[in-house]
């Protein structure tokens, strides 16, 4: 890592000293546009930072793209990488950000995925660090250690870059609580479909799946989930080979599978990926459990990539770290910090009412022990919720996401906040344009049904970026 780090401060002096301000960095951007980079570097982090005896420390990768960096007084974007593997800087929209204001970009992999677990083995005893406290405090850390090792390659002391934090979903969260519990830190953050409140019993979830439907897909899909619970109970071998998901012995780990591949239509910009081929087979009297089967295989295993052993609790168990740790990980923080347990509500469900609080809570128990308990009342007391009363953070949100409800939708002058309205906006649209997975390269909306509803949100996005990076470069401090 030190000799990484002497090659690029020794590159940054040469042009520093020998170009003018308005030259940049060139990297090589990989050949599918998918990323800015993938060159891994390491830095030494604290396993506790809550402990002054313990000592230990691990190695974390980061990541940085400097093709646009501004020197000396470029900002610095930091984006946080969440609850997966992190393999390089993506291609999104941030680049098109730090583009416009001549920002470096560096991110950090999450403390415990990818490649920066301490440990190795994932025993629910060795998940004692994994937390979004440790975290914050991760990136904490890492902030100062690259503020500083610039400044020794500058030849400076006591000067700060003005700082901003990016983040979507759980990351983006993550995004807003940093600057809540660091605000000397950041000049502010970017809070994309940032989802900080935790929530017990998550039926909204459902709901707005429901809403994001339209009546008729809706009603097609609560049709399609009675026929399955019926298949289920008479011939379950057979609908769960129907589904690829023979794997699945735990039939309510099954329904789970069932009820989440319609989710990601609605979640991730392809809704008609999903209602169009149902209601095309509910008018022409096709088996309508045949029709979700082929979505479910041809779209959402094989192009979007989901594996159906993710929703087996024998595999959750798994405490090997190998590249298919992130399910275990993330749901070891859902199951003692946000639960987000997405359940079907009492009325009006879309998906079976077998995924109740009471599997979820099984699950957690299952999988890392029996005193295993989300304590979101603890979390939402700690960062707030919904309530958060920071200051310099925009949130962003498309309309037809169901983790909106776990969103700040109110908004105020400190903390601005946008829903981004139209028939395939979703998960993190200002970054990622439509659909937002697989990437569109620099987030591009011309997909969206209304690219001009991305636009006016991203106007306003730089904005605020626009003035509170102002506002850091006139006090002299990363914030203010």
């Amino acid at each position: 890592m030190l000799a990484l780090l002497i090659a690029f401060f020794s590159q940054l002096l040469i042009i520093s000293n020998g170009i003018s301000n308005s030259h940049y960095f060139l990297q090589q951007i990989d050949s599918e546009n998918k990323y800015l980079t993938k060159e891994e570097h390491w830095f030494n982090q604290t396993l506790d930072h809550f402990s002054p005896y313990d000592h230990r420390t691990f190695g974390q990768r980061y990541y940085e793209f400097l093709d646009h960096f501004r020197i000396p007084d470029g900002p610095i974007f930091l984006k946080i990488c969440g609850e997966s593997a992190c393999s390089g800087i993506p291609n999104d929209y941030l680049s098109v950000l730090a583009k416009k204001f001549g920002a470096a970009i560096v991110t950090l992999e999450h403390r415990y995925y990818g490649k920066s677990s301490p440990f190795k083995s994932l025993t629910t005893g060795n998940l004692k660090y994994l937390s979004s406290k440790q975290a914050l405090f991760d990136l904490a850390a890492f902030r100062n250690f690259y503020q500083e090792s610039l400044n020794v390659k500058l030849n400076r002391s006591n000067i700060e870059n003005p700082w901003f934090v990016f983040g979507v979903s759980y990351s983006g969260a993550l995004s807003a609580w940093f600057r809540l519990k660091f605000p000397h830190l950041t000049c502010g953050s970017l809070a994309s479909s940032a989802v900080v409140q935790a929530v017990y019993s998550f039926s909204e979830f459902d709901k707005q799946v429901g809403e994001s439907a339209g009546p008729e897909c809706k009603a097609t899909l609560q049709e399609i989930t009675k026929l399955v619970e019926a298949k289920l109970t008479s011939n379950p071998k057979d609908v769960k080979a129907l589904f690829g998901a023979d794997e699945l012995r735990n039939d309510r780990d099954f329904l789970y599978f069932v009820a989440d591949a319609a989710v990601t239509a609605f979640q991730y910009g392809s809704p008609d990926r999903l209602c169009i081929p149902l209601l095309e087979a509910k008018k022409s009297g096709e088996d309508l459990v045949n029709a979700y089967a082929t979505y479910v295989k041809d779209y959402y295993v094989k192009t979007f990539g989901v594996s159906v052993k993710t929703y087996d609790q024998e595999n959750l168990k798994n405490t090997a770290v190998n590249g298919d740790t992130s399910d275990r990980l993330w749901w070891f923080q859902v199951c003692t910090e946000v639960a987000y347990f997405q359940v079907a509500p009492l009325n009006d469900s879309i998906r079976s009412s077998k995924v109740d609080t009471r599997y979820h809570l099984d699950l957690c128990r299952n999988v890392f022990g029996a005193s295993i308990y989300p304590d979101v009342d603890a979390t939402n007391l700690y960062y707030g919720g919904t309530k958060i009363a920071g200051s310099k953070i925009v949130f962003t949100n498309g309309s037809q996401d169901p983790w909106r409800h776990a969103f700040k939708q109110t908004s105020s002058p400190e903390l601005p906040s946008y829903i981004i309205s139209c028939h395939n906006c979703g998960h993190g649209t200002d970054m990622r344009g439509c659909p937002q997975s697989p990437l569109v390269p620099e987030g591009d909306a011309k997909n969206c049904s209304s690219p001009d509803a991305v636009r006016k949100v991203r106007e306003k996005i730089v904005e605020h970026i626009d003035l509170w990076l102002s506002q850091c470069q006139v006090s002299g401090r990363s914030s203010i």
